[in-house]
């Protein structure tokens, strides 16, 4: 699977590369049959490569319609312009297990009192981010 994972990464990464773009919005059964593979291993590709710890947010919405937005996020100040929320950041690092569901909780509760708009709200969240992952 290695080769193959190696070949939808690539893929993936000139797609958003292309145009100097940092968000890309796929179909995943289209991008399979494109790549001449099951709709699983794209999704095992974005699933362990297109993480936030690599700089990637992948939001995924199913059903008839469905699709893959891929994000690239260098430092958090793309975010907003492709409508990624703080709250949205700290579920996928609750998800992608970079914080325990207890850090999320305590994130989204401070997102949620925390007097700010969302580009305050994502530098604040970082700094939470950087000195949780200091302190394990």
């Amino acid at each position: 699977m290695r080769n193959l994972a190696d070949a939808i990464e690539n893929f993936i990464i000139n797609e958003l590369l292309r145009d100097s773009a940092d968000t890309l919005l796929v179909q995943r059964n289209e991008l399979a049959e494109k790549l001449s593979c099951a709709p699983s291993q794209i999704s095992y590709v974005l699933g362990t490569r297109f993480t936030p710890e690599r700089g990637f947010i992948v939001e995924s919405r199913r059903g008839s319609g469905g699709f893959v937005r891929i994000v690239k996020v260098s430092s958090g100040e793309n975010l907003q312009e492709h409508g990624i929320s703080a709250e949205e950041l700290v579920r996928q690092f609750a998800m992608r297990h970079i914080i325990t569901g207890r850090e999320e909780k305590l994130l989204q509760y401070m997102l949620n009192i925390l007097d700010a708009d969302e580009n305050k709200k994502k530098a604040v969240l970082y700094k939470a981010i950087e000195r949780i992952n200091d302190n394990r």
